[in-house]
């Protein structure tokens, strides 16, 4: 079928025996145009049949270098035959006319493997403008992205800080560049100190803008509050944020710990949607999870969230970590990472022991994290955050 549409050239010299070169090879539907030397052929011939008395000695070249060609000629012992052969033709037929059905499959061979070798040209052409495409994307996709996460990072709070008798510090390093995870800590009044830790699932552009609705959310209801009722504040709020979620459709769901920190009982209310690992308090005794348990936000509707607390010592310190720590902890189960992390942090006196205590690499300082967060390390297998509240050893410092 390709071989019938295509055009193919016939140099000879005019006479009858180019008549039935042109006949013979017409035959089966295949078009032909003739003529008596290279130059008057038109720019649109696939291949060319020539005879070797027809060509001068020195065009063979730049006709093989210009068109598939096949030679043709009467005696095998044709001196110009040989030349031709020299120059890197395709192929040659003795007596092409009464091999006229030779000729005929050696043309549509000939002609295929040139149509499927231009196919493979425009192939390759359609996939390098593609790819050229695509990596003009990938690098604006990348600045949007670096630019992403340099505004997430700004909405994080100050760190190291001191509200009051508190003491908040923070390590946050997102797998790419816009990060799932995200924390915050706010003082009410000199009584009460607010902040929460929350692992939003996935991680990218779309979790990272749940982390905006989270910071929106938690100053919104944080300026509602009265004062009142401490121990309500927590749950509520998960309540809320699991209306907002489910309301909006994205089919985003997150664990997340609240807590209130009341200085002049020194006691902690509470509440949680599924965390892991749980908080750890560490006290002169040790380190010991937090107790109790929540459904995840932003799954099921109609979720009652635990009303939940703890006294405080005098000097305490309370590690939350979010589930991207374990995968970089040794153990063969989740129970041996959990007492992992346990060991880590009673034998964590500061953060940057315990962000020493990960083989990471060299992992970037928070100020380079805000230019690119994946400053001097490969990509994580997810997002890693941990966050150390302190107190109440500061109230006289």
């Amino acid at each position: 079928m390709c071989a019938a549409r295509s055009l193919i050239g016939v140099i000879d010299q005019p006479g009858e025996h180019r008549d039935a070169l042109v006949d013979a090879i017409a035959r089966d539907g295949l078009a032909v145009f003739a003529v008596d030397e290279a130059g008057e052929l038109p720019d649109n011939i696939v291949l060319v049949v020539a005879h070797a008395r027809a060509v001068p000695s020195s065009d063979w070249k730049a006709l093989a270098d210009r068109w598939p060609t096949l030679v043709v000629t009467g005696d095998r012992r044709d001196d110009d035959l040989l030349k031709a052969v020299d120059a890197g033709l395709v192929d040659y037929v003795i007596d092409p006319l009464r091999h006229a059905h030779l000729l005929r499959r050696m043309i549509r061979r000939v002609v295929e493997v040139n149509r499927l070798a231009d196919e493979r040209k425009r192939d390759h052409q359609r996939l390098a403008e593609l790819n050229e495409s695509l990596e003009t994307h990938l690098a604006m996709l990348r600045l949007d992205q670096q630019a992403g996460g340099q505004i997430q990072r700004r909405l994080l709070p100050p760190r190291p800080q001191r509200l009051n008798g508190i003491e908040c510090d923070y390590w946050l390093a997102p797998s790419l560049y816009l990060s799932g995870d995200f924390l915050d800590i706010q003082a009410f009044d000199e009584r009460y100190t607010l902040f929460y830790f929350a692992d939003v699932s996935g991680h990218g552009a779309s979790s990272a803008f749940v982390t905006v609705l989270l910071k929106y959310l938690f100053n919104r209801w944080q300026n509602e509050w009265d004062g009142q009722a401490p121990e309500l504040v927590a749950p509520r709020w998960l309540d809320n944020l699991n209306r907002e979620l489910l309301d909006t459709g994205i089919g985003k769901h997150a664990t997340v710990f609240v807590g209130v920190i009341d200085q002049q009982r020194k006691y902690l209310h509470y509440s949680l949607g599924a965390q892991l690992p749980m908080p750890l308090l560490k006290t002169a005794q040790g380190a010991t999870p937090l107790s109790g348990q929540g459904m995840p936000v932003g799954l099921f509707p109609e979720v009652e969230y635990p009303q939940l607390g703890c006294t405080l010592p005098d000097d305490f310190t309370l590690w939350l970590c979010s589930d991207g720590v374990l995968e970089c902890l040794p153990g063969a189960g989740l129970d041996a990472r959990l007492a992992e992390l346990q060991a880590r942090v009673e034998s964590s006196n500061s953060l940057d022991e315990m962000r020493q205590s990960f083989d990471l690499g060299t992992l970037s300082s928070d100020e380079e994290a805000l230019d690119d967060p994946t400053t001097g390390r490969e990509e994580l297998p997810d997002d890693l955050t941990i966050m150390m509240v302190s107190g109440f050893r500061h109230e006289s410092v």
